[in-house]
């Protein structure tokens, strides 16, 4: 079982399951991003932090069968870490998609994320490692913030919270804020409750005038 803390990632980088020496995906992300494969990771296909990793679903594994489906439940049970899930959805595979989406989804609770192809899956890959290491940077930043108060309990509780991947979820819900927004809304204001309470003029401070107007009125 892969656990938190079993597989370290250095910064930056991506560790692939030595299954993918070769592969499109693994050609297309050279350059990228740097990419260090290992044997011994199991289910996982790659992992993109040390709590963050990928399931890879192929067209082929769609098609033949459900073996796909014990994999993903393996997945789910066997990691202690934030799993997404990766499928290949083209017009072959179309007819499977919503099924898969019910299990990964609503069933297993993790994120599910479709793409055409690999070439398609190696964007999506450099992308999510772009976001993982600024949001790293974000909550070290924190961190580091939060030593100078180390004695104040409230500002320890507002800082930590923006390590929850449900309050940023959460504020990714706000009409005009998505992934970058709610980054700098949370690095700003650290808490849902402070930026609920937030005025105009703050929150224009952080995201402009049209947004901060529709984060108040929401």
């Amino acid at each position: 079982p892969v656990t938190a803390g079993s597989v370290v990632v250095p910064y930056g980088h991506v560790i692939g399951n030595e299954k993918w020496r070769g592969s499109e995906i693994a050609q297309r992300l050279q350059g990228k991003i740097r990419l260090i494969f290992e044997d011994g990771l199991g289910l996982v296909d790659f992992h993109l932090s040390n709590r963050t990793c990928i399931l890879y679903i192929s067209e082929a594994d769609l098609v033949a069968g459900d073996e796909f489906k014990r994999r993903l439940v393996r997945f789910r049970n066997a990691i202690s870490l934030g799993g997404i899930v990766i499928v290949e959805k083209t017009q072959i595979s179309d007819q499977y998609f919503l099924a898969v989406q019910k299990l990964v989804v609503l069933e297993l609770g993790m994120v599910l994320l479709p793409v055409a192809n690999q070439g398609e899956a190696s964007q999506l890959i450099t992308q999510l490692v772009s976001f993982v290491v600024t949001y790293g940077f974000l909550l070290l930043q924190v961190r580091e913030q939060s030593k100078d108060h180390s004695r104040n309990p409230f500002i320890r509780k507002q800082c930590s919270q923006l390590a929850e991947p449900s309050v940023f979820r959460t504020v990714q819900q706000i009409p005009g804020v998505g992934k970058t927004k709610a980054l700098l809304l949370l690095q700003q204001f650290g808490s849902i409750h402070r930026l609920c309470n937030a005025s105009v003029k703050e929150l224009e401070l952080v995201v402009g005038q049209t947004v901060a107007q529709q984060i108040y009125a929401f």
